[in-house]
């Protein structure tokens, strides 16, 4: 049988899996910055957590686990997590007496999606939400937007943060005569991006809109000119919708919350920004890369009552989620990924017989304890050997254990860069390789 994995997933080896844990440390380094703790979930839920929280197309895209013995015909009881908010939302709410409000929580774990495997698109990914619940103070989507700039300006990353809102949306639906079509129109015009204007269009007519509504809808979503602007014009057209006026001026205060703050991040009033999750109410988030071909790399929002379908109603959070594996795809194609990204054996020890071994592991004991990454060679094979292995593994240095060594109480140490040797007592073999 020829070794294989399901499509939609990917193994990670040893240099692959240094660079995600360089890219996990460094969001969690942020989190932490910004006063969020850490939770896990289970990677399965019951069927009724999951189900209705993310629109007509995300629940076709949910595994579904058959327990043994039950029959295909059966309904599943339990399905993998889709993403990591609905989880939390039920975990607040099952919790809800042992937590701290507003709650302030990171979570990086992996999620799955049924989903047709391409580019930047697995059914196997990590996420990593930040989410603040609690509390309906706008300033919490600002602390959001700050950790976007943060997380990218560390990973080098030029990126845009387009920005809208769930009641924008709904006035718009209701200034265009369709206030009941809602998710059929953002559900539609979130495809933009991927399939276009008029193929758009054409499945806003799919599902049941006037030719009249879709074309009053265009002039709105071509909407130019700066973000205020963008704001002012909406303002003139929304004017008999309360809901979407309420859109307007969260935005705004948005923007003036960045301003005040001192945010420097590129943010982009995007009319056809939706995000297809049923779940989102207010502000609603999506990040891309400026630099490379690549769908969203970060997403959220604003979602006032996902616990209320967990018995615990009237609570409002905001969150965003960073996708660690298209961060991953975006950091290879730029090739930014830091040369000490790769956290691999900083020496390896090599020795000539038995005896040189035995003083070759106590020698390993002590720059270890000086915390050097260390390896030593399991036996005393050929030098040749062992320092061809020690190249294979981009180790780089070779500390070199012979009968000299043992009768000088010292080490060789070899840079495997330069091809340098010298002979060192252990202590200026810990410096050295410390400096």
């Amino acid at each position: 049988m020829k070794p294989s994995i399901p499509k939609g997933t990917r193994d990670f080896l040893p240099e692959q899996m240094s660079r995600r844990n360089y890219i996990f440390d460094t969001i969690k380094d942020v989190f932490l910055l910004y006063g969020f703790e850490q939770i896990e979930t289970p990677a399965m839920e019951t069927m009724q957590t999951l189900m209705g929280k993310y629109g007509e197309e995300g629940d076709k895209l949910l595994f579904r686990i058959q327990n043994s013995g039950e029959k295909a015909s059966e309904a599943p009881e339990k399905g993998l997590r889709y993403d990591l908010t609905v989880p939390f939302a039920r975990l607040v709410a099952q919790y809800r007496n042992d937590i701290h409000f507003p709650f302030k929580r990171f979570q990086i774990q992996p999620v799955w999606r049924a989903d047709r495997p391409q580019k930047g698109r697995y059914r196997e990914f990590y996420q990593c939400d930040v989410d603040i619940i609690g509390t309906n103070s706008l300033i919490a989507e600002m602390e959001l937007i700050h950790i976007v700039e943060d997380v990218y300006h560390r990973f080098g990353i030029n990126v845009v943060l387009k920005l809208n809102n769930r009641k924008i949306l709904a006035g718009i639906a209701e200034y265009i005569g369709e206030p009941n079509r809602l998710i059929d129109i953002t559900t539609a015009i979130d495809k933009t991006d991927k399939i276009g204007e008029e193929k758009v269009n054409a499945e806003l007519i799919e599902r049941g809109l006037s030719e009249s509504a879709v074309q009053c809808l265009q002039p709105i979503l071509r909407l130019s000119g700066s973000n205020r602007s963008k704001l002012c014009k909406l303002r003139e057209l929304l004017a008999g919708s309360q809901t979407g006026l309420l859109g307007v001026q969260e935005t705004e205060e948005i923007f003036d919350l960045c301003d005040a703050s001192g945010a420097d991040l590129n943010i982009e009033l995007d009319l056809t920004l939706a995000r297809g999750l049923n779940y989102y109410t207010g502000a609603i988030f999506e990040v891309k890369a400026l630099d490379v071909e690549m769908g969203s790399i970060t997403g959220g929002g604003r979602y006032d009552n996902l616990t209320g379908v967990f018995g615990m109603s009237g609570v409002s959070g905001v969150g965003i989620s960073f996708g660690a594996d298209r961060i991953y795809d975006v950091l290879t194609e730029l090739d930014l990924f830091p040369a000490d990204s790769l956290k691999g054996t900083q020496v390896l020890f090599a020795s000539f017989g038995e005896e040189e071994l035995k003083y070759a592991l106590s020698c390993a004991a002590s720059v270890r304890a000086n915390g050097i990454r260390t390896e030593v060679y399991p036996e005393p094979a050929k030098i040749k050997k062992q320092m061809a292995y020690a190249d294979a593994k981009h180790i780089p240095f070779v500390a070199i254990v012979g009968s000299e060594e043992i009768q000088n109480n010292t080490v060789t140490l070899k840079n495997m860069i330069t091809g340098e040797q010298r002979q060192l007592p252990l202590q200026q073999l810990v410096e050295t390789l410390k400096s």
